[in-house]
């Protein structure tokens, strides 16, 4: 039998449960400073200076790690937005529990920012969860991205990263490696 103050806190926990999912259902807003990055689409909030949120950038779709542009990715995202404060306008988490959301730094979208940098791509099998000028504008800015042969769309027969983690790392998008001084490999996403 659970004792007075047991039942309380259940009570109170599930009150807030429901709250939060409440919340998600109609769309919340994060702000925090970003303190951490995975890659290129996804970094981890700091929020009240003690919870820690991870937030999978909505719309988009970056380049594995172990893809070309992959490295460049992360170091584009992470040069525009670690230590700086952002905000993250969301409405649901993923399967692994992060936040999928379109984050704002100084009222600029980053996400379109990463598309129009040609390091990530425009994920159309999400586009339907945009607001219609959100899809618009990011299949714009790749398709342009695209026409000026910008970051991945610099080297020919690129594969979308959610085919790659399909098929497998292990054989697909290994550019061999230059032996030529000076030189970079696309093996690790860097560029010159």
């Amino acid at each position: 039998m659970k004792s007075p103050r047991e039942w309380l806190a259940g009570r109170v926990l599930g009150f807030l449960l429901s709250c939060s999912v409440s919340c998600a259902a109609l769309g919340a807003e994060i702000v925090g400073r970003v303190t951490g990055l995975a890659d290129g689409d996804t970094i981890t909030v700091l929020v009240d200076g003690h919870d820690m949120v991870k937030v999978r950038l909505a719309g988009i779709d970056a380049p594995e790690k172990a893809q070309p542009f992959g490295a460049a990715s992360k170091k584009h995202l992470s040069d525009r937005v670690f230590g700086r404060t952002v905000t993250v306008e969301w409405m649901k988490r993923d399967k692994y529990g992060r936040v999928i959301g379109r984050v704002l730094l100084d009222g600029d979208d980053v996400c379109l920012e990463q598309v129009r940098a040609g390091l990530a791509w425009h994920y159309k099998a999400y586009a339907k969860e945009q607001a219609k000028t959100q899809r618009l504008a990011y299949s714009a800015a790749e398709e342009q991205a695209r026409l000026d042969k910008v970051g991945l769309w610099s080297l020919p027969n690129q594969v979308p990263p959610w085919e790659f983690r399909h098929r497998g790392s292990d054989h697909m998008n290994k550019a061999p490696c230059s032996t030529t001084s000076g030189s970079t490999s696309a093996r690790t996403g860097s560029h010159v």
